[in-house]
């Protein structure tokens, strides 16, 4: 294990995370509402912090393996989402303990969404453009943007990428060089996150909330700035921009980059995976609409429709923003919307869950079983469009629905043993492990009234939906650290 140039990798990354934290130092001189120093001495902290670990290191260049590219992009994790809570643990405003800055940091990071903090409209702007922040560069993943940028610092990312990316497939690449694939993605995701700023600001935010929002709506993140989330703007065009972004934010930006290059939007309906998802959003949709309209939730046809469709592409999507508590409605709707983010956005997407491919191909298989039993002897093969998939593939998958079963229900014991009630538990987990944020119980609103213990249960939950399982769970192996 090359240890000493694993630390100086993170050194180089917590030295770049340093910077992030002027953005909101800036902010807090704009709006002097406060929140500046604590974000000026947590930037001197990290940047001193990461060189000084880098520096006695620095001249240890070797190419990664695989075992280090897995153990460096869960340490990124772990070290970057630590590092981001140094900030908010220097604040006055709000005043949070270790648990609760830990768990507000690394929600923002693995957008989760899901917040410790009751009241957030009397916060400073620099903490509310902070946590904002913090879901957009976790978004895409901070990883990928690096794999861009530390080959000029000599550090090769190939490894760091099969790590990082999302997805049953993890070996293609857009483009020949990985540096290249990464500056695509960044590029995409730069130029969605601006098209959202401008399209919320067009629809009646302020300059401040469109930009705030933008970055947890193409991060699929689910932070707002304000207490009632897009229920404060109470605006169907606003509703609808951010149903839109989110679909977009959702699919494959691998697809994104292939509909761009060949310009063509016929891409888009030549992947089953996309057909699939919006499937999925429209069933979801009108499953909601037609229970809120014969329950009489809403009076009004349209917004039945408006609250029908922006709830179910949130959660599904696992996002997590709310018009209104989607708790509050007929029992079906908020436990179906839960299961749906189980399977979430696509694979290579910013959403969480087990991602939309994944569910397909356990449904094929499922179907391929079935057939096995009436025709014992016949050969069935599993096919993603026209392309047939080899059973390595379908066994990964069985594999990871495993490991998402397993890890679920554990973590749901352990909150369970805290003396949690049994719909804040489930939900809880299923809002961390799925990135999604908000649950149901007393995690509806936010996570504050919670344990320290529950908390950090839920920061694990966390990690573990965001780097989809196996990267984390392949540390607990003895094979991995058999040299």
């Amino acid at each position: 294990m090359q240890i000493k140039n694993i630390i100086r990798i993170l050194g180089l990354l917590v030295a770049l995370l340093s910077v992030t934290m002027l953005p909101p130092a800036l902010i807090a001189l704009l709006y002097r509402d406060g929140g500046g120093v604590s974000f000026l001495t947590a930037f001197l902290f990290c940047l001193f912090a990461g060189l000084l670990a880098w520096y006695p290191f620095k001249n240890e260049k070797s190419d990664l393996r695989a075992r280090e590219g897995f153990l460096i992009v869960v340490l990124f994790w772990v070290v970057l989402a630590s590092f981001s809570a140094v900030p908010l643990l220097l604040l006055d405003n709000p005043n949070l303990s270790i648990a609760d800055a830990f768990f507000e940091s690394f929600s923002g990071l693995t957008t989760t969404g899901a917040t410790i903090l009751k009241e957030i409209d009397g916060l400073p702007h620099a903490v509310l453009w902070y946590r904002q922040q913090l879901q957009w560069l976790g978004g895409m993943g901070i990883i990928v943007l690096a794999v861009a940028v530390l080959p000029m610092l000599g550090i090769g990312g190939m490894q760091l990428y099969r790590a990082e990316t999302p997805g049953p497939v993890k070996d293609s690449k857009m483009t020949p060089r990985i540096a290249d694939t990464a500056k695509h993605l960044w590029y995409i995701y730069l130029f969605l996150t601006i098209a959202c700023a401008i399209s919320y600001w067009g629809a009646g935010m302020s300059a401040f909330d469109a930009i705030c929002h933008a970055f947890s709506t193409i991060a699929i993140g689910g932070y707002s700035t304000h207490t009632d989330s897009m229920g404060y703007f109470n605006s169907p065009a606003i509703n609808f921009v951010c149903v839109f972004f989110l679909l977009i934010a959702g699919v494959n930006f691998a697809l994104h980059f292939a509909v761009l290059h060949s310009r063509s939007l016929k891409n888009y309906f030549f992947d089953p995976e996309f057909k699939v998802f919006i499937a999925i959003q429209f069933v979801l949709t009108l499953i909601c609409l037609v229970v809120l309209l014969a329950t009489g939730t809403y009076e009004d046809g349209f917004e039945a429709f408006d609250q029908a469709l922006f709830q179910s592409v949130s959660i599904s999507t696992t996002a997590g923003f709310a018009t209104t508590s989607f708790a509050d409605w007929p029992t079906l709707l908020p436990i179906l919307l839960i299961f749906a983010s189980f399977i979430g956005g696509c694979a290579g997407s910013t959403g969480g869950g087990m991602k939309v491919v994944r569910v397909v191909l356990l449904y094929l298989q499922g179907l391929r079983e079935l057939n096995r039993l009436v025709h014992p002897k016949a050969v069935f093969t599993i096919k993603l469009g026209r392309k047939a998939l080899p059973d390595r593939v379908v066994e990964a998958i069985w594999g990871f629905f495993s490991a998402y079963a397993a890890v679920f229900i554990i973590c749901m014991l352990l909150l369970l043993a805290t003396g949690m009630d049994d719909i804040t538990a489930f939900t809880a987990v299923a809002a961390c492990l799925n990135n999604l944020g908000p649950g149901l119980g007393a995690v509806a609103a936010n996570f504050a009234e919670i344990t320290d213990f529950s908390k950090w249960v839920l920061i694990v939950a966390m990690l573990f939906g965001r780097l989809e399982i196996f990267t984390l769970l392949v540390l607990f192996t003895p094979g991995f650290w058999r040299s």
